[in-house]
């Protein structure tokens, strides 16, 4: 399996682990597994339709019952298609570990460890409260509960810059205290991050005001 294939399915089967913790937990490894491997035709006779012996799902080549969560995987439900269907070869015939199964565990890391950045960057960076209309232009504003992030500080509007990307985004930004992630640090301008090189002001508005304004 290519590495790019890999990913896909990774992501999917992280998808799927993350719902399987959502609606219910799921019981043990099913008896089947235990001893033997189902193959994806013996698997495909698991998919909760009338007649057929169980409701299955597979993830990375484990096999679940997901029985208690047949409104979300049963026929009809909205992840009825992951019921029944191996993503990919994950083990062999003698049921070790493949290539792919340590290319997929592999993705599953890079996604897991994007995902706890994008959820660092949330904090440090809350999106802003925003609004529009054709009269009044551009609002944009902080508070302690912006971006669904609450916190003891509300911040000021800001543009912010990914590197690699032209476009912006509007977040808030700590205007007093240490820089983020060095609390203990005694060389600091009490600035928080304000002088972050990713971030730009909106033109017309005040450097320390909680909201601005953009006329059309």
């Amino acid at each position: 399996m290519r590495r790019g294939a890999a990913a896909a399915a990774a992501l999917l089967c992280l998808g799927a682990a993350c719902l399987l913790g959502r609606g219910f937990d799921p019981r043990a490894w099913l008896l089947p597994s235990r001893g033997r491997l189902l193959s994806p035709v013996e698997l495909a006779r698991y998919r909760g339709a009338a007649g057929e012996p169980g409701l299955y799902l597979a993830v990375l080549g484990r096999v679940f019952d997901v029985e208690r969560g047949r409104r979300h995987y049963g026929p009809g439900g909205a992840y009825s298609g992951l019921a029944g269907k191996l993503v990919g070869r994950f083990y062999d015939e003698n049921g070790a570990p493949t290539e792919a199964l340590r290319q997929a565990e592999a993705a599953i890391e890079e996604a897991l460890k994007f995902q706890a950045e994008s959820e660092q960057r949330k904090q440090q960076f809350p999106p802003c409260n925003s609004e529009w209309s054709s009269a009044g232009g551009s609002r944009f504003w902080c508070s302690r509960q912006s971006g669904g992030v609450n916190r003891d500080w509300t911040g000021v509007p800001r543009k912010l810059y990914r590197p690699g990307s032209k476009g912006s985004h509007c977040v808030c930004v700590r205007t007093t205290g240490p820089l983020w992630g060095q609390p203990d640090s005694t060389e600091h301008s009490d600035r928080g991050d304000l002088d972050n090189p990713h971030l730009e002001e909106y033109d017309g508005c005040h450097p320390l005001a909680e909201q601005c304004v953009l006329k059309v």
